[in-house]
């Protein structure tokens, strides 16, 4: 249930402030603008939404903003790791960093790095004999434990009104619980799956995040995503730059 100080984001609008967005969520105060930080699992985020879709050059401060007009987002913690050039046989580092590129265009964001931990397995072979093969497993850690850390931290700190977290980790649960009934500040979930277009996975809500975010999403749809991409031509310190040519299906 969510707490009782949210109101209907429509019942919101509908007393003097204008008409509430199309799929925008029930989710926000009454009366004043409240300052919200968004906090992203990059990987759930592009593994549950955006891989091989020409979705991927996504602005999440612009698609947190969409689905949440009411709140100011003053701050919007990445949690990701970097891909090891030295073992980048098909340009995915030099993909990513030119994502990165394009998120340190957004004034209130940051990347927080974990790391990759490469380990060796067994797995079935594709064309036995033998049945089973040797592989290198490259595992991505650390994104969950940060995110768990800054979203406590800035909670204690009394840092924002609200929380966002881009995620289906359930690995969250703890610290959201922390934050939404120990703390006692506001925690909306929104699992990063798309709901709609082309080559669409089978979307799994979380029932434990469902039971302790103040608000819980299930996933996001095609059209909000599209709407919510970084311009095609950027421009920094060094200059203009784009999407990754790979990235236009």
């Amino acid at each position: 249930m969510p707490e009782p100080i949210f109101t209907s984001l429509h019942a919101d609008y509908s007393a003097g402030r204008g008409a509430a967005p199309e799929g925008a969520a029930p989710f926000c105060f009454n009366h004043r603008r409240r300052k919200a930080i968004v906090y992203v699992d990059g990987f759930n985020l592009y593994y549950g939404a955006l891989k091989a879709t020409p979705l991927r050059w996504l602005n999440p401060v612009a698609l947190s903003s969409q689905l949440f007009p009411a709140f100011e987002i003053v701050g919007c913690k990445y949690f990701t790791a970097k891909i090891a050039e030295a073992k980048d046989l098909d340009g995915k580092a030099k993909r990513q960093a030119n994502y990165w590129r394009a998120l340190m265009t957004i004034s209130v964001a940051q990347i927080i790095e974990g790391h990759f931990r490469v380990r060796k397995t067994w797995a079935k072979s594709a064309n036995p004999p033998p049945d089973m093969v040797e592989i290198v497993r490259a595992e991505e850690k650390g994104s969950d434990v940060n995110l768990a850390s800054h979203l406590l931290y800035d909670a204690f700190g009394e840092s924002f009104d609200v929380a966002l977290v881009i995620s289906g980790d359930s690995d969250l649960v703890t610290p959201i619980r922390m934050v939404t009934r120990n703390i006692g500040k506001p925690v909306g979930v929104i699992n990063p799956q798309r709901l709609s277009g082309p080559s669409r996975r089978r979307c799994r809500g979380s029932i434990a995040l469902k039971e302790v975010a103040s608000y819980y999403r299930g996933g996001v749809t095609w059209a909000q995503l599209e709407k919510a991409q970084f311009p095609p031509r950027l421009t920094d310190s060094s200059g203009e730059f784009g999407p990754p040519p790979e990235w236009h299906l």
